[in-house]
């Protein structure tokens, strides 16, 4: 059953406007009347969900879904697509989110903005999707540092991991941030939210298409666990961030925190205790929070004996980046343990 979409806080449409494929993603606000549900039908009726350019400047999803939607233009899809636009006018500046606004990927159920027009449209989006009934959904992110590409999951369950692989053998558990399209469509259908890299690099788009590809063409995800050997689980435990009030550079510039020019080459290594992220002003403290859904703080991860910031315990790093923007918009890095599918930690 579809919803009356009379009155819905976004564009929904069941057909590409002219123009549209070849469009690049600073340029949809002059083909789109803002964010826009695509309701496309396909041989198999049961949707996938696809969501891009939540973050504006990440927009390897787009021309990844591009590139799906321009292959199959004449035999039409294999199975039914619903594909969110998101953040359009974000994109014409190229930024991550415009300083009018939300984060786009955190206003979904469960997040912290409920009752705010994002947060509403979401909530709609969802809602439509849930209706519809989903076969899985895939939501696609860019990042500015070096790292792997990889999934990320809420549920540790084989459906999830199965998706999951078909994008890497490298998955991510999280529980925070809230508020993220994942977590909420975690409720409806196998959910991930893959990181394709830095935006404009072809391998990003071609990893995302052949991710796409796949999930419209499967039949059924697997019910059963994967092999251990055939998955690498990382659960995040804790985010890291920058007191909102601190400075901080990558490049030696005088700052509360000055941090080591190649930090986001520390991406998904294991480091030991001693690893060092910087030095820092007398006094200043990175902010730790938990990052596996618990309220409790992690405990203390870093060090900061004779201004030097080390790590005080084992951690595998992801997203840590040199771009100050991305800092302050979302963290400095998350901190990881591998995992069992049992949840249980595995060390070494």
């Amino acid at each position: 059953m579809r919803m009356d979409v009379t009155d819905a806080p976004c564009a929904v449409m069941d057909r590409l406007p002219p123009g549209f494929l070849d469009c690049p993603a600073d340029r949809l606000v002059d083909i789109l009347p803002g964010p826009t549900l695509f309701d496309l039908p396909g041989r198999d009726p049961n949707p996938l969900f696809v969501s891009t350019l939540l973050h504006g400047n990440e927009y390897s999803g787009l021309d990844a879904m591009q590139q799906v939607l321009r292959a199959h233009a004449a035999r039409g899809l294999p199975r039914a697509l619903l594909f969110f636009v998101g953040n359009i006018r974000a994109a014409a500046a190229n930024l991550r989110t415009l300083p009018d606004e939300r984060d786009y990927n955190r206003v979904w159920p469960g997040s912290l903005f409920c009752g705010e027009a994002q947060a509403e449209m979401a909530r709609w989006v969802y809602d439509y999707a849930k209706r519809r009934g989903l076969f899985a959904s895939i939501d696609i992110h860019n990042n500015t540092g070096f790292n792997p590409h990889y999934a990320c999951v809420r549920r540790l369950e084989p459906k999830f991991i199965a998706l999951a692989q078909l994008f890497s053998r490298i998955v991510v558990h999280f529980q925070r941030p809230v508020g993220t399209q994942a977590a909420a469509f975690a409720d409806l259908c196998p959910a991930i939210t893959v990181e394709c890299g830095k935006a404009g690099a072809g391998s990003a788009t071609q990893h995302a298409v052949e991710l796409v590809e796949a999930a419209l063409s499967i039949a059924h995800l697997p019910d059963h666990p994967p092999a251990p050997h055939d998955v690498d689980i990382l659960r995040t435990c804790a985010i890291v961030k920058p007191p909102a009030e601190a400075s901080f550079s990558f490049d030696g510039a005088p700052a509360d925190f000055m941090f080591r020019s190649d930090i986001d080459h520390l991406n998904f290594s294991e480091l030991t205790p001693g690893a060092s992220f910087g030095v820092a002003r007398s006094g200043m403290r990175l902010d730790v929070l938990p990052g596996d859904g618990d309220d409790a703080q992690p405990g203390e991860y870093f060090d900061y004996a004779g201004g030097e910031i080390r790590l005080s315990r084992a951690a595998i790093p992801a997203m840590l980046t040199i771009d100050p923007r991305a800092v302050k918009l979302d963290c400095l890095c998350y901190l990881m343990h591998r995992i069992g599918m049992d949840g249980e930690r595995r060390d070494g």
